[in-house]
């Protein structure tokens, strides 16, 4: 009893002891600042000012406390608390600099020499932290204005209540609590203990710890694209550098405030200032600009990176304290911006941590993260709302609850269910919001053209049922397929039953049946529209088909983090096709139609291969190395790494078939990474490899065909696994093989360098490949050729010339690359 007592007046002298103070910060001019940091002198407890200059912080009430304003350009204002007083007015100046005592030479800026040293000193400032812990905050807004009512003819609605009558408002308002965990090199972990999101009680802020870690003392700061650091070891190639003055931060620190000025403004560089503390030679404070040019990505305007640093007496270093991410965007007459702000408090420097704080789940948050209530917000956040965001929550969330309405969701329901005469054509699609069900019928748009069905219409009959959240975290659907080819005069239908059975393990469930055709080269290398356009416009009929009546069973999970793997058991009657029209839509004098046996072009009514049946069963691993995570209450979220590649390994067999030669067994396996390099750009490569048993006389459908490429077009990002110049079936094998890739993209760090081709903003791409087959001399082909070409906003092609290599060099061609191609 005596022991609770005690515990009792502890928490009664916490609490009481406890005091929160208000209040703005502005100019001399009175206009609010933002991000301003404001923290207890000697700690790390402390907030950063919202958009109008309000902070609020909670300190100790039981001794005199002096709080610390510091703003990057402006004068540091300290202030002492006095008894009872909660609200403060502070007015900060702009710092003034001087050159004063500074030694200007003619042939080099001083602030030459203060780089060359931060550069020097770079690798030592950076491990002087090898271990923290800290408490996080974020804050994320998107704002955006003139929204259209319809994107590719889909309506987008107010997206979520954020569009007010303009068409214009915030689309996405959240915040996050953490606690984060750090030990150098690169272990790092957060447990999300409260998330909220403007307008949705179930979700789940994606502003992150993790995503805020920029840090100017690595070489390059991944911010969509590698931008080179000015104080990288090779910043000087990039950047010009002037000082602008220095100034004294609490009468002890000398501050070198230097410009930092790109040499090539399309380069992948930041422009803006860096603070840089003299003798020490660390970071004082960044203020950094960077453009959608620089980024390759001119959907973007501009992305601004503002950092600020607090000094640490007992461990004699400087440690970020708040950071701030905003930019600006727009496409197609739509522009908005939003803005990231951080805010890191509490830290411990000492935690001693081991090998078992830390797991593959980077990112974990906790159970009851997304039903805090207004009080743990009011209480827990360091940066006050601003009316705009209390506007939107308020007004989002009160939306909710009539949107989650049975009467409410039966009216938008009536609406976008309702029946139109061109929906026979262009697809109709119904749901009901209750039960969470959905339906629609694809409509009869998909129409190709191939000399086996002469013109071909394809549409698809769905129905879906989500789960009780109305996501896809588990639901099952069924699907049916329908393919009529006019010249054939013929319908062909499959179905297909889907089941996803949680969001953890991801476990699928899929069955399927019925009778389609398919490509006889199982790699899908030809893209069904341009087979259509190289038929009708130049009389290439590349696509070559077979038709199978099957049944299929196949089920995959995730094993254990990172590790996924899948079975299925089929059996299939296959049978070879030939062309039902051999005459041209529009004749072409290099022109002309082939048969459809690939092994006998000229061969009009030859069959590939004799009907028969065949069961084929497979077992398939994929391995990502090291695979780390997000963990919620929802469902397990793997994150990209390219730090190790990815393993897939299959076993396939054939067996039972009618024709008993055409069984066999076949092992296969790829290894596959991208990995960027620096400023250098993106390496990427493929190995894939195979072995055939018992496969001497196996039908030819079986045989391993290869991703090539006759066209002249390219329909894809990169070129990985795919050959450009192979014609598809020339070095098919039952054999063993093996084939290598590689490609590495320059992203600018070499066209970049060169004057006025600088300003087209495209990239250099290089690349090599070869194959290896049983009976054949290696093929190879060497490429170079140029990336993100384009204009403004609109880079969506690619230029390639490859040159061939066989016992040796042949002719070589211009691959012309339209990336958005695969879409359709």
């Amino acid at each position: 009893m005596k022991n609770q007592l005690l515990l009792f007046s502890f928490l009664l002298c916490s609490i009481f002891s406890q005091s929160q103070i208000t209040g703005k910060v502005t100019d001399t001019e009175n206009s609010p600042l933002q991000n301003v940091n404001v923290y207890v002198e000697g700690t790390f407890n402390g907030t950063t000012t919202n958009a109008n200059g309000e902070f609020k912080i909670n300190i100790d009430a039981s001794k005199e406390q002096i709080l610390v304003f510091k703003f990057l350009g402006f004068e540091t204002e300290h202030k002492t608390i006095t008894a009872n007083e909660n609200y403060l007015e502070v007015q900060l100046m702009e710092k003034v600099t001087s050159l004063d005592d500074v030694v200007i030479t003619k042939n080099e800026d001083p602030a030459y020499a203060i780089i060359r040293n931060a550069i020097a000193q770079r690798k030592e400032n950076l491990a002087k932290i090898k271990e923290f812990k800290a408490d996080f905050y974020s804050k994320g807004l998107w704002e955006i204005q003139n929204a259209p009512e319809k994107i590719l003819g889909q309506e987008i609605g107010d997206l979520g209540g954020g569009l007010d009558s303009t068409r214009s408002g915030v689309v996405y308002l959240s915040e996050t609590v953490s606690k984060i965990a750090y030990k150098a090199p690169n272990q790092f972990k957060e447990n999300v203990i409260a998330s909220k999101v403007s307008g949705d009680d179930q979700g789940f802020s994606f502003n992150s710890a993790e995503d805020f870690n920029f840090s100017v003392y690595e070489n390059t700061l991944n911010l969509g694209n590698n931008l080179v650091s000015p104080i990288a070891n090779f910043a000087m190639n990039y950047y010009d550098y002037e000082l602008v003055g220095t100034f004294y931060d609490s009468d002890k620190f000398l501050v070198n405030k230097i410009k930092v000025i790109p040499k090539r403004p399309n380069d992948a560089v930041f422009s803006g200032y860096i603070y840089i503390l003299e003798d020490t030679w660390e970071v004082f404070g960044v203020e950094l600009k960077t453009t959608g040019k620089s980024l390759q990505l001119e959907v973007v305007k501009e992305i601004n990176l503002n950092q600020t640093f607090s000094y640490s007496e007992e461990n004699e270093f400087w440690v970020l304290i708040s950071q701030d991410i905003s930019f600006s965007w727009g496409i197609f007459g739509i522009s908005g911006g939003g803005d990231f702000v951080a805010s890191y408090k509490n830290y411990d420097f000492k935690p001693e941590l081991t090998k078992k704080d830390f797991s593959n789940a980077v990112i974990v948050f906790d159970k009851a993260a997304n039903t805090k209530d207004s009080l743990f917000w009011e209480k827990n956040r360091p940066v006050p709302l601003t009316s705009l965001e209390l506007k939107d929550y308020t007004f989002k969330d009160s939306i909710q609850t009539l949107k989650n309405s049975k009467p409410y969701k039966d009216s938008i329901d009536r609406v976008r269910n309702k029946f139109s005469i061109t929906d026979p054509i262009f697809g109709y699609s119904w749901q009901n919001s209750t039960t969470n069900q959905e339906a629609g019928f694809t409509g009869l748009t998909n129409v190709n053209y191939n000399t086996v069905q002469g013109y071909n219409i394809k549409s698809e009959l769905y129905f879906r049922q989500k789960d009780t959240s109305g996501t896809y975290r588990n639901f099952w659907e069924v699907r049916t397929f329908f393919d009529y080819g006019f010249s054939e005069d013929k319908l062909r239908v499959y179905g297909q039953f889907t089941k996803k059975f949680n969001n953890f393990s991801k476990p699928f469930l899929i069955l399927s049946g019925g009778t389609k055709v398919e490509e006889i080269n199982s790699t899908n290398p030809i893209n069904e529209r341009l087979s259509t356009i190289t038929s009708i416009f130049f009389e290439r009929n590349y696509l070559k088909l077979y038709e199978k009546t099957f049944g299929k069973a196949t089920y995959s999970q995730e094993v254990f983090n990172g590790f996924r793997m899948s079975a299925s058991v089929g059996f299939e009657r296959r049978s070879a096709l030939i062309n039902s029209t051999n005459s041209p839509i529009i004749s072409h004098k290099n022109g002309g139609f082939t048969a459809n046996n690939p092994l006998a072009p000229e061969a009009f009514g030859s069959l590939l291969f004799p009907s028969h049946n065949i069961g084929k069963a497979s077992i398939a691993g994929q391995i990502n190395f090291d695979q780390k995570y997000v963990l919620t209450p929802n469902g397990k979220y793997d994150t990209y790494s390219e730090r190790f590649p990815v393993l897939t390994f299959i076993y396939e067999k054939g067996f039972a078939s009618s024709i008993s030669d055409f069984n066999y067994d076949l092992v296969k396996a790829r290894l596959t990474q991208t990995k960027t390099l620096s400023r250098f750009g993106e390496l990427g490569y493929s190995l894939n490899g195979g072995l055939f048993f018992n496969a001497e006389h196996i039908s030819f459908l079986d045989y391993r065909h290869f991703n090539g490429n006759q066209t002249r077009v390219g329909t894809s990002n990169t070129y990985l696994n795919q050959f450009n110049l192979l014609p598809y079936y020339e070095l098919s094998t039952n054999s063993d093989y093996a084939d290598v890739h590689l490609e590495h993209n320059f992203k600018g760090f070499i066209l970049n360098k060169i004057p006025l081709i600088n300003q087209l903003n495209f990239n250099m791409v290089v690349g090599a490949k070869s194959l290896f087959t049983d009976g054949n001399k290696p093929y190879s082909e060497f490429s170079a050729g140029l990336d993100n070409v384009g204009f403004g906003q609109f880079r969506f092609f690619r230029i390639d010339y490859v040159k061939p290599y066989q016992d040796g060099w042949q002719n070589g061609a211009v691959i012309f690359g339209i990336k958005l191609l695969d879409q359709f």
